[in-house]
């Protein structure tokens, strides 16, 4: 899904690892994770809510947003979601 949204700044070829940053490393704006939110949906349906999650932090922690950390988000509403 990562490339999918990098692929529109032709970065199709950055080394993504689980402590790449959205802000620093991909330089990804505010509108890129919208995109990519709505990926994020159309695979999983509303099970993960990029949004939600991205509300419930301080500025600081989503511009020091890890690909780590969005993964850990997405198999702990994976696993919420069977749990429930």
């Amino acid at each position: 899904m990562l490339r999918t949204v990098l692929e529109e700044y032709g970065d199709d070829d950055v080394l993504i690892g689980m402590s790449t940053t959205f802000n620093r490393d991909l330089e990804l704006e505010s509108i890129d994770l919208v995109t990519l939110a709505g990926l994020l949906e159309e695979r999983y349906g509303r099970r993960v809510n990029l949004a939600e999650f991205l509300a419930g932090m301080e500025f600081d922690e989503i511009i020091e947003l890890t690909v780590g950390r969005l993964v850990e988000y997405v198999v702990w509403s994976l696993k919420a979601q069977e749990a429930g």
